[in-house]
């Protein structure tokens, strides 16, 4: 039997268990595959977690929690009489309960009950790792209780002594209760996967071919149909708008603030929400897995199955902790026994030991992290399909960006303007616009998105005439208007002023391209174009130094356009005129350089680099070969991401580590104070607070956990 098979029938049996008590829940609808901690916690010794990937047999986190909650409940009530009928518990606190017939069975008769009923969990699943020949905590916790528990009972029929039915009870609360907080902490963290599907609404208003509308379920709309979005109600499909107008909010799924104006062409996202006043018609072009939500929710699930390196080292932890508990038992038995011959007081060590050197709180040190990890990151626009590729993310000390649709729009702009003869830039654009306003050229696109953004209104013109390969012209106010570039400069025998030739000259060196507006036979306007850099470019790259952390970008451009662009970011070394095969050549040439590299790109042609790098970032606008070759996706396609993701990135490294030594040091501590290596100076502990002790560091873990909630990107 394999390893993974092993696990898969373990954790089958271990949803069995949960069912019994909770059978409202079923085994599919309660979850979406984020137990990673929960396996963790009991599969202590390297069960091939990334491949369990079925969702049957395994009860949610649902489950669980509430068997534990259940359980942990009934077993503290009747904890109660045993307690108060204790001896033990009578002599600290200096009372006597009352004595009636059978008053002297309460005690036992319900240990018996909680054992069986409480303890029952931690039994059966400890079968269950001995056949799988590979014991772990449940092995641990089922070995003490069942010590104490046999040694109670031998109490009752030979004169051994105090009985530890009272420890025995507390022990079982306190481990039933660990697990209830496990179980509740990890469900509520890991809970990524549930909120992006509460995101897609159950129905949709699809349009017939009359025009009416009928109320069908998600699940039946198909591509090409044609659906109906009212305000405030929620996109069923990906789409295109092919009629209305409003504002859309997408930041459920994009992590952008700002609602979207959406019009007709424009894209439209399944699960966002129309919040403007209009309705959208939309053409359905995505259903189902083929979604953005859902491609969303399958990167989720993947970042939560993949293999976390510090969760091999907790694995690693977890299994010498094993180990080193039975060690320690024994140990301590065989030297106790030496030294004051075998008595309850022995056993109370061996039993204590035992208890105390579960690794409980190490089965959540990683995945609670992990689980918060991953949900931070999908608020903040950034999708983890890899998570080694952001626990390696602290490790960066070079990041390479791809220059055209990364640090730039990939799209012609406006850059710089100059004009002659009073003309202000206001009037210069109003012009321009409304000559090229007709033209499907990117560059009369640039001109004309160059207004819009200034709210500057396209000034009428008539006789528009589009001069092949030269421009266009026509007329405005009567006067005779051109715009183009060189050629029709040369068309039209026109030389330039002084001024703007300088204009001309400088933008050619930074590899712009120029383009004149002409009226009254002079050049009064000339516009200088090129690739538009994106604002957050500039902050992202000052953090980045800020952090230490060198700059480089790689273009098929020319050195001119390079050198332009890495002096205007501050960029600290470019690599220009690189064919699209030689890009993940540049990353290796820095990897030998012994440099931890990342490479943030957005084409098919990047695919190889990213592949490359330590760290494959995609920019999520980009082509589905890029984001596929990438550990990490920014959906909102803003370099500050990258930022987010260092800074993410050295947090929740913080707090594995953290986490690792609050569970791992505590037992180092532990085991030989229940060893009784102080006990000579009157210092011990007991079973019950061993227990209580190492329940309260798995909630230190779980709490610790949650801080990375309150992290700042700012």
């Amino acid at each position: 039997m394999t390893s993974s098979t092993q696990h898969e029938e373990h954790q089958s049996k271990t949803a069995d268990l949960a069912k019994k008590d909770t059978e409202a829940l079923t085994a599919d609808s309660q979850h979406h595959d984020e137990h990673d901690a929960h396996r963790q916690h009991h599969d202590q010794n390297n069960h091939e977690h990334g491949k369990h990937q079925g969702h049957g047999g395994h009860g949610s986190h649902a489950g669980h929690e509430i068997m534990f909650r259940d359980r942990f409940w009934v077993s503290l009530v009747l904890s109660i009489p045993v307690l108060f009928f204790s001896s033990a518990i009578q002599g600290w606190l200096n009372y006597t309960a009352p004595v009636f017939p059978g008053s002297a069975w309460i005690t036992p008769v319900l240990a018996v009950v909680i054992f069986f009923y409480g303890g029952l969990p931690f039994l059966q699943m400890a079968t269950w790792e001995l056949r799988d020949r590979q014991p772990g905590m449940m092995t641990l916790i089922s070995l003490a209780i069942s010590v104490a528990f046999l040694y109670s009972l031998a109490t009752l029929f030979a004169n051994l002594g105090e009985s530890f039915f009272w420890e025995l009870v507390t022990l079982i609360d306190v481990m039933l209760l660990g697990h209830w907080m496990e179980m509740r902490s990890v469900r509520q963290a890991s809970g990524a996967l549930d909120e992006l599907a509460k995101l897609m609404p159950d129905e949709a208003e699809r349009i017939g071919n009359d025009g009416n509308t009928q109320k069908v379920a998600v699940s039946d709309l198909q591509t090409g149909d044609k659906v109906l979005v009212r305000p405030g109600a929620t996109i069923p499909a990906d789409g295109e708008v092919y009629d209305g107008s409003s504002d859309v909010n997408e930041a459920m799924i994009t992590g952008e603030s700002k609602l979207v104006k959406k019009e007709p062409d424009s894209q439209a996202i399944g699960g966002t929400v129309n919040e403007g006043s209009g309705s959208l018609r939309i053409t359905v072009t995505a259903t189902g897995d083929d979604t953005a939500l859902s491609g969303i929710m399958r990167l989720v699930k993947e970042a939560q199955e993949s293999k976390s390196k510090t969760q091999l080292l907790a694995d690693r932890a977890a299994a010498f902790l094993f180990y080193a508990a039975l060690g320690s038992a024994m140990i301590t038995a065989v030297l106790w026994i030496i030294a004051t011959g075998f008595d309850v007081e022995v056993l109370k060590r061996v039993v204590t030991v035992l208890v105390i050197a579960c690794p409980h709180a190490l089965g959540l040190a990683v995945p609670l992290v992990v689980a918060l990890t991953t949900a931070i990151s999908a608020r903040n626009g950034i999708l983890v399909r890899d998570r080694l590729a952001l626990e390696a993310a602290c490790e960066l000390d070079t990041i390479i960006f791809d220059k055209t649709g990364t640090l730039t729009k990939g799209e012609q702009g406006v850059v710089n303007i100059i004009t002659q003869d009073g003309v202000s830039d206001e009037e210069a654009l109003a012009l321009a616009a409304g000559l090229e306003s007709d033209s499907e050229h990117a560059v009369a696109r640039a001109i004309v998105a160059a207004a819009e953004e200034r709210e500057i209104k396209p000034k009428s013109v008539t006789e528009f005439e589009a001069l092949k390969g030269r421009g266009v012209q026509a007329v405005a106010d009567g006067t005779a208007v051109y715009a183009g570039g060189p050629r029709l400069l040369e068309h039209l025998e026109m030389q330039l002023p002084n001024a703007i030739a300088n204009f001309s000259q400088a933008a050619g060196e930074k590899g712009q391209a120029v383009i004149y507006l002409i009226r009254d036979e002079a050049v009064i306007v000339a516009f200088a174009l090129a690739d538009v850099i994106r604002e957050e470019s500039r902050q992202a790259i000052e953090k980045l130094h800020e952090m230490g952390i060198e700059v480089a970008m790689l273009t098929g451009d020319s050195e001119d356009v390079a050198k332009a662009v890495a002096a205007e970011l501050n960029i600290d070394r470019y690599f220009a005129e690189v064919l699209p095969e030689d890009k993940d050549k540049k990353v290796r040439e820095l990897q030998k350089q012994g440099k931890k590299v990342a490479m943030v790109g957005d084409g098919v042609n990047d695919a190889p680099a990213l592949t490359r790098a330590d760290i494959g970032i995609a920019i999520g606008s980009g082509t589905d070969v890029a984001v596929e070759s990438a550990g990490l996706i920014l959906v909102r396609s803003n370099p500050l991401d990258v930022v987010k993701i260092i800074t993410l990135s050295k947090a929740s490294q913080r707090k594995m580590v953290q986490n690792i030594w609050w569970a791992a040091g505590y037992n180092i501590i532990a085991i030989p104070l229940a060893a009784g290596v102080l006990a000579p100076w009157g210092i011990d502990l007991p079973p019950a607070v061993g227990a209580l002790v190492m329940s309260l560091s798995t909630i230190i873990v779980a709490i610790n956990a949650q801080t990375l909630r309150r992290i700042s990107f700012t």
